[in-house]
């Protein structure tokens, strides 16, 4: 068994009545999501704007957030946590399907994909930073491995995450709602 990473610190500003910035929040998010059939992985989204450009005042609504995708013209942020995979591939398969299934119902899952249980392809531009550890992209033709302050901006392409090394890894994605033209 692998040790959970510790929750995401999540520092929320905001402006007071006389029109001074102080610090509205500090600590874990709100909104974390946990799969009882994949222990170790865990989505903590962080934040959502509604449309664009974003009222920079709105309300904190990041407990309604359902699924993967960011509101119609908006945005969401959030931290993944990702366990090391499995070395049996049916068990990939069942822990991939049951997060799919549980948390990501909105994105175009692709179980059957020979490449790899999580391919999935969502309409959005994603940039995806690596905050720990070592995490493998894989695409349709191809994967690339990145470590800690790597960035990969994801197109709307299908894609997967592969955590093969022995400890956790933690990636911050920032989903922007897009458009195939």
């Amino acid at each position: 068994m692998h040790l959970a990473l510790p929750p995401v610190r999540r520092v929320l500003t905001a402006i007071d009545d006389q029109g001074r910035s102080f610090i509205a929040e500090d600590g874990p998010s709100p909104a974390r999501l946990t799969s009882e059939a994949r222990p170790g992985y865990c989505n903590a989204n962080l934040w959502r704007t509604v449309g664009a450009p974003a009222a920079v005042l709105a309300p904190d609504d990041i407990t309604q957030h359902r699924g993967v995708l960011p509101p119609a013209g908006g945005t969401v942020l959030r931290v993944i946590d990702f366990p090391p995979q499995p070395s049996d591939p049916e068990e990939q398969r069942r822990q991939h399907a049951a997060v799919f299934a549980g948390m990501f119902q909105d994105a175009r899952h692709d179980s059957a994909n020979p490449r790899h249980p999580g391919m999935h392809v969502t309409d959005t531009i994603d940039y995806a930073i690596v905050l720990q550890g070592d995490i493998v992209a894989i695409l349709d033709q191809g994967e690339t491995l990145l470590r800690a302050g790597d960035i990969l901006v994801q197109r709307g392409t299908h894609h997967a995450w592969a955590n093969r090394s022995q400890a956790m890894a933690r990636v911050a994605f920032i989903l922007i709602d897009g458009q195939r033209a």
